[in-house]
Protein backbone atom coordinates (compact mmCIF):
# COMPACT_ATOMS: atom_id res chain seq x y z
CA UNK A 1 0.00 0.00 0.00
CA UNK A 2 1.07 3.49 -0.61
CA UNK A 3 2.48 5.41 1.92
CA UNK A 4 -0.26 8.23 3.81
CA UNK A 5 1.38 11.91 3.67
CA UNK A 6 -0.92 14.15 5.81
CA UNK A 7 -0.50 17.86 5.83
CA UNK A 8 -3.61 18.66 6.94
CA UNK A 9 -1.91 19.89 9.88
CA UNK A 10 0.41 22.32 9.21
CA UNK A 11 -1.51 23.70 6.40
CA UNK A 12 -3.97 24.83 9.32
CA UNK A 13 -2.48 25.29 12.53
CA UNK A 14 1.06 25.20 11.26
CA UNK A 15 1.87 28.65 12.76
CA UNK A 16 -0.33 28.99 15.50
CA UNK A 17 0.24 25.73 17.04
CA UNK A 18 2.97 23.53 15.30
CA UNK A 19 3.25 20.81 17.97
CA UNK A 20 -0.11 19.74 17.51
CA UNK A 21 0.36 20.07 13.60
CA UNK A 22 3.27 17.93 14.35
CA UNK A 23 1.38 14.94 16.23
CA UNK A 24 -1.62 15.32 13.41
CA UNK A 25 0.56 14.55 10.31
CA UNK A 26 3.85 13.12 11.53
CA UNK A 27 2.31 10.73 14.22
CA UNK A 28 -1.40 10.18 13.86
CA UNK A 29 -1.39 10.18 10.33
CA UNK A 30 2.22 9.17 9.30
CA UNK A 31 3.12 6.67 11.74
CA UNK A 32 0.02 5.06 13.49
CA UNK A 33 -2.07 5.51 9.92
CA UNK A 34 0.98 3.42 8.28
CA UNK A 35 1.12 0.82 10.82
CA UNK A 36 0.79 -2.17 9.11
CA UNK A 37 -0.35 -4.36 12.02
CA UNK A 38 -4.00 -3.28 11.10
CA UNK A 39 -5.25 -3.39 7.17
CA UNK A 40 -6.18 0.02 5.69
CA UNK A 41 -9.55 -0.82 5.33
CA UNK A 42 -9.90 -1.97 8.63
CA UNK A 43 -8.64 0.76 10.19
CA UNK A 44 -10.91 3.30 7.76
CA UNK A 45 -14.21 1.44 9.33
CA UNK A 46 -12.41 1.62 12.81
CA UNK A 47 -12.30 5.38 12.41
CA UNK A 48 -15.71 6.35 11.04
CA UNK A 49 -17.17 4.04 14.05
CA UNK A 50 -14.89 5.82 16.35
CA UNK A 51 -16.16 9.26 15.23
CA UNK A 52 -19.86 8.29 14.95
CA UNK A 53 -20.19 6.61 18.56
CA UNK A 54 -18.66 9.82 19.86
CA UNK A 55 -20.96 12.25 18.08
CA UNK A 56 -18.99 13.81 15.45
CA UNK A 57 -20.49 14.41 12.14
CA UNK A 58 -18.78 17.45 10.93
CA UNK A 59 -15.96 17.58 8.11
CA UNK A 60 -13.58 15.36 9.49
CA UNK A 61 -16.45 12.18 9.31
CA UNK A 62 -16.68 12.98 5.43
CA UNK A 63 -13.21 13.14 4.90
CA UNK A 64 -12.45 9.17 6.99
CA UNK A 65 -16.03 8.13 4.96
CA UNK A 66 -14.50 8.97 1.62
CA UNK A 67 -11.25 7.53 2.66
CA UNK A 68 -13.20 4.29 3.68
CA UNK A 69 -14.69 4.35 0.56
CA UNK A 70 -11.33 4.84 -1.67
CA UNK A 71 -9.91 1.46 0.79
CA UNK A 72 -12.44 -0.53 -0.61
CA UNK A 73 -15.22 0.15 1.92
CA UNK A 74 -18.46 -0.86 -0.27
CA UNK A 75 -21.92 1.03 -0.20
CA UNK A 76 -23.45 -2.29 1.61
CA UNK A 77 -20.28 -2.69 4.10
CA UNK A 78 -20.76 0.64 5.60
CA UNK A 79 -24.43 0.60 5.87
CA UNK A 80 -24.10 -2.45 7.62
CA UNK A 81 -21.35 -0.94 9.75
CA UNK A 82 -23.50 2.01 10.93
CA UNK A 83 -26.70 0.11 11.10
CA UNK A 84 -24.67 -1.63 13.90
CA UNK A 85 -22.91 0.79 15.23
CA UNK A 86 -26.70 2.64 16.11
CA UNK A 87 -27.48 -0.02 18.69
CA UNK A 88 -24.99 0.88 20.47
CA UNK A 89 -23.77 4.25 19.81
CA UNK A 90 -27.78 5.91 19.11
CA UNK A 91 -30.17 6.21 16.71
CA UNK A 92 -29.83 9.87 16.04
CA UNK A 93 -25.93 9.26 15.22
CA UNK A 94 -26.62 6.69 12.74
CA UNK A 95 -29.21 9.23 10.54
CA UNK A 96 -26.62 11.61 10.40
CA UNK A 97 -23.60 9.16 9.53
CA UNK A 98 -26.07 8.04 6.81
CA UNK A 99 -27.20 11.53 5.34
CA UNK A 100 -23.14 11.91 4.67
CA UNK A 101 -22.21 8.07 3.53
CA UNK A 102 -25.12 8.57 1.00
CA UNK A 103 -23.18 11.40 -0.54
CA UNK A 104 -19.77 9.23 -0.72
CA UNK A 105 -21.41 6.39 -1.85
CA UNK A 106 -24.46 7.62 -4.28
CA UNK A 107 -22.44 6.73 -7.90
CA UNK A 108 -22.06 3.46 -6.57
CA UNK A 109 -25.98 2.97 -6.69
CA UNK A 110 -26.42 0.68 -10.16
CA UNK A 111 -29.50 2.13 -12.70
CA UNK A 112 -31.14 -1.01 -12.52
CA UNK A 113 -31.05 -1.04 -8.67
CA UNK A 114 -33.81 0.69 -8.31
CA UNK A 115 -34.90 0.70 -4.71
CA UNK A 116 -32.19 1.63 -3.81
CA UNK A 117 -32.13 4.72 -5.73
CA UNK A 118 -35.26 5.53 -4.21
CA UNK A 119 -34.03 4.95 -0.81
CA UNK A 120 -31.41 7.54 -1.91
CA UNK A 121 -33.95 10.04 -2.05
CA UNK A 122 -35.04 10.46 1.45
CA UNK A 123 -33.76 10.05 4.37
CA UNK A 124 -36.38 7.72 6.05
CA UNK A 125 -36.09 4.13 5.46
CA UNK A 126 -38.12 1.96 3.35
CA UNK A 127 -38.39 -0.32 6.11
CA UNK A 128 -39.38 -4.67 5.60
CA UNK A 129 -41.72 -5.58 3.51
CA UNK A 130 -45.72 -4.38 4.62
CA UNK A 131 -46.86 -8.41 5.03
CA UNK A 132 -49.11 -8.21 7.79
CA UNK A 133 -51.14 -5.82 5.12
CA UNK A 134 -50.10 -7.30 2.02
CA UNK A 135 -53.78 -9.01 1.54
CA UNK A 136 -55.19 -5.18 1.20
CA UNK A 137 -52.30 -4.18 -1.89
CA UNK A 138 -52.34 -4.78 -5.04
CA UNK A 139 -47.72 -4.87 -5.85
CA UNK A 140 -45.40 -5.05 -3.41
CA UNK A 141 -45.21 -2.82 -0.63
CA UNK A 142 -42.67 -2.06 2.87
CA UNK A 143 -43.10 -0.42 6.12
CA UNK A 144 -41.19 1.48 8.79
CA UNK A 145 -42.47 2.30 11.91
CA UNK A 146 -41.00 6.21 12.90
CA UNK A 147 -43.27 6.42 15.72
CA UNK A 148 -45.64 3.74 17.34
CA UNK A 149 -46.24 6.43 20.49
CA UNK A 150 -48.32 9.41 21.03
CA UNK A 151 -48.85 9.91 17.11
CA UNK A 152 -47.87 6.79 14.89
CA UNK A 153 -46.04 7.73 12.05
CA UNK A 154 -45.10 5.06 9.49
CA UNK A 155 -43.38 5.45 5.98
CA UNK A 156 -44.64 3.39 3.66
CA UNK A 157 -43.28 2.35 0.63
CA UNK A 158 -44.89 1.58 -2.88
CA UNK A 159 -43.20 -0.33 -5.77
CA UNK A 160 -43.69 0.88 -9.07
CA UNK A 161 -47.85 0.19 -10.04
CA UNK A 162 -48.58 -0.86 -6.41
CA UNK A 163 -51.62 0.43 -4.66
CA UNK A 164 -53.81 -0.50 -1.47
CA UNK A 165 -57.38 -0.81 -1.94
CA UNK A 166 -60.27 1.14 -1.68
CA UNK A 167 -60.44 2.36 2.48
CA UNK A 168 -62.43 4.28 5.43
CA UNK A 169 -61.05 5.44 8.26
CA UNK A 170 -63.06 5.09 11.07
CA UNK A 171 -63.38 6.67 14.50
CA UNK A 172 -66.28 7.71 17.26
CA UNK A 173 -64.20 11.13 17.76
CA UNK A 174 -61.04 12.59 16.04
CA UNK A 175 -59.43 9.94 13.47
CA UNK A 176 -58.17 10.20 10.26
CA UNK A 177 -54.91 10.30 8.53
CA UNK A 178 -52.25 12.43 7.16
CA UNK A 179 -50.25 11.76 4.11
CA UNK A 180 -46.62 13.22 3.98
CA UNK A 181 -45.29 12.67 0.49
CA UNK A 182 -41.26 12.53 0.70
CA UNK A 183 -40.41 10.64 -2.26
CA UNK A 184 -41.51 9.04 -6.06
CA UNK A 185 -44.68 9.69 -7.66
CA UNK A 186 -48.13 8.87 -6.36
CA UNK A 187 -51.84 8.96 -6.82
CA UNK A 188 -54.45 9.66 -4.15
CA UNK A 189 -58.33 9.37 -5.00
CA UNK A 190 -61.38 9.80 -3.16
CA UNK A 191 -64.51 8.09 -4.17
CA UNK A 192 -66.15 10.12 -6.26
CA UNK A 193 -63.82 12.81 -7.18
CA UNK A 194 -60.62 12.94 -9.64
CA UNK A 195 -57.22 11.01 -8.63
CA UNK A 196 -54.81 13.58 -7.20
CA UNK A 197 -51.10 13.10 -8.65
CA UNK A 198 -48.58 12.80 -5.51
CA UNK A 199 -45.15 14.58 -5.57
CA UNK A 200 -42.53 15.21 -2.59
CA UNK A 201 -44.06 17.39 -0.22
CA UNK A 202 -48.03 17.21 -0.86
CA UNK A 203 -50.00 16.44 1.96
CA UNK A 204 -53.19 14.83 1.27
CA UNK A 205 -55.46 15.12 4.96
CA UNK A 206 -57.88 12.17 5.02
CA UNK A 207 -61.15 13.00 7.26
CA UNK A 208 -63.11 9.91 8.98
CA UNK A 209 -65.31 8.45 6.73
CA UNK A 210 -64.16 9.46 3.32
CA UNK A 211 -63.42 6.34 1.10
CA UNK A 212 -60.49 6.30 -0.48
CA UNK A 213 -57.19 4.54 -2.23
CA UNK A 214 -53.27 5.87 -2.36
CA UNK A 215 -50.34 4.50 -3.97
CA UNK A 216 -47.72 4.54 -6.52
CA UNK A 217 -47.54 5.68 -10.06
CA UNK A 218 -46.96 2.57 -12.76
CA UNK A 219 -43.72 4.15 -13.83
CA UNK A 220 -42.13 5.44 -10.19
CA UNK A 221 -41.78 3.80 -6.76
CA UNK A 222 -43.16 6.09 -3.89
CA UNK A 223 -43.25 6.52 -0.51
CA UNK A 224 -45.42 8.74 1.90
CA UNK A 225 -45.38 8.90 5.77
CA UNK A 226 -48.82 8.12 6.76
CA UNK A 227 -50.32 10.19 10.66
CA UNK A 228 -52.49 8.06 12.19
CA UNK A 229 -54.58 11.16 13.85
CA UNK A 230 -55.33 10.25 17.63
CA UNK A 231 -58.70 8.90 17.98
CA UNK A 232 -61.72 6.92 20.03
CA UNK A 233 -62.31 3.51 18.61
CA UNK A 234 -59.98 3.98 15.34
CA UNK A 235 -60.57 1.35 13.04
CA UNK A 236 -60.00 0.84 8.97
CA UNK A 237 -62.12 -0.62 6.84
CA UNK A 238 -60.99 -2.50 3.62
CA UNK A 239 -62.64 -2.56 0.32
CA UNK A 240 -62.42 -3.56 -2.95
CA UNK A 241 -59.57 -3.07 -4.75
CA UNK A 242 -58.66 -0.85 -7.23
CA UNK A 243 -59.15 -2.41 -10.57
CA UNK A 244 -56.58 -2.13 -13.59
CA UNK A 245 -58.89 -0.96 -15.85
CA UNK A 246 -59.26 2.06 -13.69
CA UNK A 247 -55.82 2.02 -12.59
CA UNK A 248 -54.41 2.39 -16.16
CA UNK A 249 -56.48 5.13 -16.99
CA UNK A 250 -54.08 7.26 -14.29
Amino acid sequence: MEKIVQTAGRKALGEFAPDFAHYNDDVLFGENWNNGDIDHKTRCIITVVALMSSGITDSSLKYHLENAKKAGVTRKEIAAVITHVAFYAGWPKAWAVFNMAKEVWTEEISDTDEKAKHQAEMVFPIGAPNDGFKQYFIGQSYLAPLSTSQVGIYNVTFEPGCRNNWHIHNADNGGGQILVCVAGTGWYQEWGKEPVKLNPGDVINIPVGVKHWHGAAKDSWFSHLAVEVPGENTSNQWLEAVNDEEYSKL
